[in-house]
C-alpha cells in the first residue's frame, strides 16, 4: 500500500489543466443543525476554497467526503444527490472519504446527520458546478442557456443534445476553482430521476465477493503485530512484570519486544500468533484499585444516588408543573432503568499504525489505518498521545464490520500508534473478543423517575421527567481520553461545564401538555482518591466508562417517555393511540401515527396467541431529537410464562424523514433499527463486579439470534419532496423497547420498567 502524503490544495495542483474545482464549507450548516456530538471543526466565517467536488479533463467527478460510510448506505446517498444535479451516472463519480490530508473536517460520522448536513452542502456544490457547465456551453455553442439540455455528462441544444459537448470538453484545459453558491438555483424535486430512486449500494458487490478491503485487511511492508497486555481492574496499577515469563516469550519464535510505559504493557511480534502468544505467556501483577460502584441490582441506587451527581439542569419547562400535580385528580409514579450495553460489533475493532522517521530526517510522521467515526478527532488525540505536532500524524478511514457509535475503533489504533513508535515500524493491533467486550466504551445505564397527573377528564394535568444519566461522550479529544494515554497516567478531559453529555436526547416531548419538565440529573464517572477536585490525580473510575452507543440517550428516554404515556392512557382508560393523537397538534406526527396505525390495523380484534401464548399489541412514537425524523412504531409480542420468552411477530414503522434520497437504503436502516432494537429490549445487558465487565464472550452477552427475528417487519414510507432531509440511522431504534414493552402490557396486565426484558426478568414480574 503506498502512501503519499499530500495536502488537498496539492491534489489540486496535481490535477494538471483541465479542471473544474468547487469549494465549499460545511461550517455554517453543521453549526445551525448539530450538537457536540457531530460538530464540524470549522468557524461560520470559514468559506475559504479548502474542500473540493473536482471534474478532471477526464470527467471523473471527485467527491471529497468527511463523512465516511460505516455501512448504513451514507456512500451511495450523497453520490446520488451529487450525480442528480450534474446529471451523470454513477461510472463517473469517484468518492474520497475519511483523510485528514485529503477531506474536509467534518467531525464525527454520527448523530444520523450525514445526509442532513453534508447532503445540502453537496447538493449546492454540484449545481455551482453544473451552473459553471452550462454557462461554458451557453459560450462555446452560441446559443441562450434556457436552449440547453444535458444527460449523462453530456451538455447539448434542446431534448435531442445537438452538438453535444462532454463535461471535460467544456474545460478544455482551463483550470476553474470556485466557491460554492449558495443561492445557486437545485433542481427541483419534481424533476429528480436518481434522488428517491432505490439506487443499490456502490460499495456491497465488492463485500459481497469478498473483494472489500476492511481496516482489518490492511497489510503494509514490514508490518509488525501488537497485543496489549490490560489490567486486571479498571483502576488496577502495575505493580511488576514476572522475569521468567518474559524469557519464556522470548522464545517465542516471533517475539520481538515488550513495551511498558505506566500501566501500559504490550507486546509486538512479526506475526500475530507469536504476538497472541507471547501475551498470554507474560505474567503481569497488578495491584488491586479502588471497586467500581453500582455493581448486581445496586445499579439503579447508584445512578439515582444525590452524592453521585455532579451537575443538574432543567430543560423544556412549561407552566407550573408542582402546581399541577398537587391539583391533579389522579396521580401516578414510575421508575424506568436501562443496563449498560455494549455495541457488539461481530468483528473485534482494529487499527494499523506507522510511526517512523522521514527519509530526509526532519522528523517523524505517523500515517493510521482506523475505522474510526472522526479522523480528525482521532488525528489529534494520536498526536497528543505520541506528543507530536497534529500536521505530523495522518488518518485514513477504511471501514470495519460494524460501528454502531464509538466503540473500540479509536483505543485500538492508540494501542498500535504506541506500539510503531517504540518499534519505529508499522504495527497492527487487532482486539480479542475479550478485548472489545471488557475494554471498549459502554452505552451507560440511565435511570428515569416519572410523575404524572391526570385531570377529572382524563387529560394530562402535570409531566415530569427526572433522568439520572452519566456522559454519552468520551469520544477522542486528547491524548487522555484514549485508553491506551489513561494507562499511560494521563487523565481524561474535564467533565463540561455545561451538561452536553448526550443523555438528555429525546428526554424532551412532542406531546402539547401545558404543564411538564425534564430535569437532568449528570452522574459522575471518575472521583478522586481524597475527594479532590476532577479531573486531578490520583483519578479512580467510579462507573464503567460510558460513550456514544446507537441514539445515545434516546434509547433509553424514549422508553421512559412512551410506557410512561401508555401508564397514563391505561388510567384514563383511554385507547393509546387516541390518547397521544388527543396531546399531538403536529400534523406531520399525527399522520405517521395515523399511517402506522392503518397499516397496523389498530383496533382490530388481534385474536389469542399459538399454543396458548399470551398476545399482545403496543405502539411508541417520537420526534428524533424532538425536531428531525417522526417514527410511529407497532409491536405484537407472545409471552410464554412458563419460560419467561418474549416473542416480537410483529413490527409496523411509519417513517418521515422528509426527502427520501434512497427509499431502499431507507428501509434498510429502518430494518436495521427494528433488529437491534429488539435485540437491546429483550437481550442485551453488560455484567460487571467490582473489577470490570464479566461478560466478555458472545456466550456471556448474548445479542438477537436468526431464529429470533420478528417474524413480520412492515415499514410506510411517508416522503416529502419538498422537505429538508433527515436522518434514518438511528430514530426507529428509540421506539422499539416501549413497543414491546407496551405490547406486554397489553398481553399479560404486567407493567415491564427495566431493560432488557430477559426471561429471568419476565418470569419474576408475572410471579
Amino acid at each position: 500500500m503506498d502512501i503519499v502524503t499530500i495536502s488537498r490544495r496539492q491534489f489540486l495542483a496535481r490535477l494538471g489543466k483541465g479542471t473544474l474545482a468547487i469549494g465549499f464549507s460545511f461550517a455554517p450548516i453543521t453549526h445551525k443543525l448539530l450538537g457536540g456530538e457531530a460538530q464540524a471543526a470549522g468557524t461560520e466565517s470559514d468559506l475559504t476554497i479548502d474542500s473540493w467536488l473536482t471534474i478532471d479533463q477526464q470527467g471523473t467527478i471527485t467527491i471529497f467526503s468527511g463523512k465516511v460510510e460505516l455501512g448504513t448506505g451514507v456512500q451511495t446517498a450523497m453520490m446520488q444527490i451529487v450525480a442528480e444535479e450534474l446529471d451523470v451516472g454513477f461510472a463517473r463519480l469517484n468518492y474520497v472519504q475519511g483523510d485528514t490530508s485529503q477531506t474536509p473536517d467534518e467531525g464525527f460520522t454520527a448523530g444520523s446527520k450525514s445526509v442532513q448536513t453534508q447532503g445540502p452542502a453537496l447538493r449546492v456544490a454540484a449545481a455551482t458546478a453544473f451552473q459553471v457547465l452550462l454557462n461554458l456551453a451557453s459560450q462555446q455553442l452560441n446559443v441562450p442557456v434556457a436552449n440547453l439540455v444535458a444527460n449523462d455528462g453530456r451538455i447539448g441544444i434542446g431534448p435531442n443534445l445537438d452538438e453535444a459537448r462532454s463535461y471535460e470538453q467544456l474545460i478544455a484545459g482551463q483550470q476553474i476553482e470556485l466557491p460554492s453558491n449558495p443561492n445557486v438555483p437545485v433542481k427541483s424535486p419534481s424533476d429528480y430521476r436518481i434522488v428517491g430512486q432505490p439506487v443499490p449500494r456502490v460499495e456491497l458487490p465488492a463485500k459481497f465477493t469478498a473483494q472489500f478491503t476492511y481496516v482489518a485487511d490492511v497489510v503494509l511492508d514490514g508490518m509488525l503485530h501488537g497485543r496489549v497486555i490490560r489490567p486486571s481492574g479498571r483502576n488496577a496499577t502495575l505493580d511488576s512484570v514476572d522475569p521468567i515469563s518474559i524469557q519464556s516469550a522470548q522464545a517465542i519464535p516471533g517475539f520481538l519486544k515488550i513495551v511498558r510505559v505506566g500501566n501500559f504493557v504490550g507486546v509486538v511480534a512479526t506475526d500475530e500468533w507469536a504476538a497472541i502468544q507471547a501475551s498470554r505467556t507474560i505474567q503481569v501483577k497488578w495491584n488491586a484499585g479502588a471497586p467500581l460502584q453500582g455493581q448486581g441490582s445496586s445499579l439503579p441506587q447508584t445512578l439515582q444516588d444525590p452524592a453521585n451527581t455532579y451537575q443538574t439542569s432543567q430543560e423544556q419547562v412549561r407552566g407550573d408543573v408542582d402546581s399541577a400535580l398537587d391539583s391533579a385528580v389522579t396521580r401516578l409514579q414510575a421508575t424506568y432503568f436501562n443496563q449498560y450495553q455494549m455495541h457488539g460489533a461481530f468483528n473485534t475493532s482494529c487499527g494499523v499504525a506507522d510511526v517512523r522517521r522521514t527519509a530526509d530526517a526532519t522528523g517523524v510522521r505517523v500515517t493510521i489505518w482506523s475505522s474510526t467515526q472522526g479522523v480528525f478527532p482521532l488525528q489529534g488525540a494520536i498526536a497528543d498521545l505520541l506528543g507530536m505536532p497534529v500536521s505530523a500524524v495522518r488518518v485514513i478511514y477504511v471501514e470495519a464490520a460494524g460501528c454502531y457509535g464509538h466503540n473500540g475503533a479509536d483505543d485500538v489504533c492508540a494501542d498500535a500508534a504506541v506500539l510503531s513508535q517504540f518499534m519505529g515500524k508499522p504495527v497492527r493491533v487487532q482486539w480479542s473478543r475479550q478485548d472489545e467486550h471488557g475494554w471498549e466504551p459502554l452505552g451507560p445505564a440511565m435511570a428515569h423517575q416519572m410523575n404524572g397527573g391526570l385531570d377529572r377528564n382524563g387529560g394530562v394535568a402535570a409531566w415530569e421527567h427526572i433522568v439520572f444519566t452519566p456522559t454519552h461522550d468520551t469520544r477522542p479529544s486528547d491524548g487522555g481520553s484514549l485508553l491506551a494515554g489513561q494507562e499511560f497516567g494521563r487523565l481524561p478531559p474535564a467533565l463540561p461545564d455545561a451538561p452536553t453529555n448526550a443523555g438528555t436526547r429525546n428526554g424532551p416531548i412532542n406531546y402539547t401538555f401545558a404543564n411538564s419538565r425534564l430535569i437532568a440529573n449528570h452522574v459522575r464517572i471518575y472521583s478522586t482518591v481524597g475527594g479532590g477536585p476532577v479531573p486531578s490525580a490520583p483519578l479512580t473510575n467510579t462507573l464503567l466508562r460510558p460513550s456514544a452507543l446507537r441514539s445515545l440517550g434516546g434509547f433509553s428516554n424514549t422508553f421512559a417517555n412512551e410506557s410512561f404515556m401508555d401508564e397514563l392512557a391505561t388510567a384514563s382508560a383511554t385507547d393509546p393511540l387516541a390518547f397521544r393523537l388527543r396531546n399531538l397538534s403536529d400534523p406531520r406526527a399525527i399522520a405517521v401515527l395515523n399511517a402506522m396505525a392503518q397499516q397496523a390495523g389498530w383496533g382490530q380484534p388481534l385474536g389469542p396467541g399459538m399454543n396458548g401464548l399470551l398476545r399482545g399489541r403496543g405502539i411508541a412514537f417520537l420526534r428524533y431529537e424532538t425536531v428531525e425524523t417522526y417514527v410511529a412504531a407497532y409491536a405484537e409480542v407472545q409471552v410464554n410464562p412458563g419460560t419467561g420468552a418474549v416473542q416480537v411477530m410483529r413490527v409496523v414503522v411509519a417513517h418521515d424523514c422528509g426527502l427520501i434520497i434512497n427509499p431502499d437504503g431507507l428501509r434498510n436502516q429502518i430494518e436495521g433499527n427494528v433488529m437491534q432494537g429488539v435485540s437491546r429490549t429483550l437481550i442485551e445487558k453488560v455484567s460487571f463486579d467490582a473489577n470490570g465487565v464479566t461478560s466478555v464472550l458472545w456466550s456471556t452477552y448474548p445479542v438477537l439470534h436468526f431464529t429470533d427475528v420478528p417474524l413480520s417487519v412492515e415499514i410506510v414510507l411517508i416522503d416529502h419532496p419538498t422537505e429538508p432531509s433527515w436522518g434514518a440511522g438511528e430514530p426507529t431504534t428509540l421506539a422499539m423497547p416501549a413497543a414491546i414493552g407496551n405490547a406486554f402490557f397489553n398481553a399479560t396486565g404486567v407493567r415491564l420498567r427495566a431493560l432488557p426484558f430477559t426471561a429471568d426478568v419476565v418470569k419474576a414480574a408475572l410471579a
